[in-house]
């Protein structure tokens, strides 16, 4: 008799460059964008340090379509984006900046990295990150440069990746998300 073992599902991702053939305004209908958070970093005299801060991020689908508005206006254009795709529905995306930018350094910006939340931990993230950064050199970029959410979990899975926190800042960024933590990513 067969004891009551777990079923491992074995995902099959598709990775694609994002175009007009696999993404629009409606691709993000069923993503779910959910994170609890209860601590962040902030800097406080010139270290930083996690600090109470309880809320939950959960997109809306207004939200949802609103991003991949703005997904579709730019890519091919000035951004190049990749997602991750489970049986045609995308379950993972990230963009890159076309425009390098810094005074000691060739920057990009990671515009945006996204796994839907029921795919997390399954490297998802991990190879849309390479993607990225393959991406980033072909642009003639030295160093990835990402405005990232300061929520611990958030800057752990950055940190996995190897980011470290930026030598130089991009003020624009930082004045517009003025909690994100400023990284970079040597390519």
């Amino acid at each position: 008799m067969l004891k009551n073992w777990p079923i491992i599902q074995m995902l099959k991702i598709q990775y694609k460059k994002l175009d007009a053939d696999c993404f629009n305004a409606h691709s993000l209908d069923s993503f779910v964008r959910h994170q609890t958070v209860t601590e962040c970093w902030r800097k406080a005299d010139n270290k930083w340090v996690l600090v109470p801060d309880p809320f939950t991020e959960n997109w809306t689908l207004e939200q949802c379509r609103a991003i991949a508005e703005d997904i579709e206006q730019h890519m091919n254009r000035d951004h190049t984006g990749f997602g991750a795709f489970d049986d045609g529905r995308i379950v993972g995306f990230a963009s890159v900046s076309h425009s390098i930018f810094g005074e000691t350094t060739n920057y990009v910006e990671l515009v945006c990295l996204q796994v839907s939340e029921e795919y997390r931990h399954q490297g998802i993230g991990r190879k849309l990150f390479a993607m990225i950064c393959e991406e980033a050199r072909r642009l003639g970029a030295d160093k990835l440069y990402i405005s990232g959410h300061s929520s611990k979990e958030s800057q752990a899975a950055y940190h996995a990746l190897g980011c470290k926190h930026a030598e130089e800042i991009n003020k624009i960024l930082a004045e517009k998300e003025p909690f994100d933590v400023q990284l970079e990513y040597i390519l």
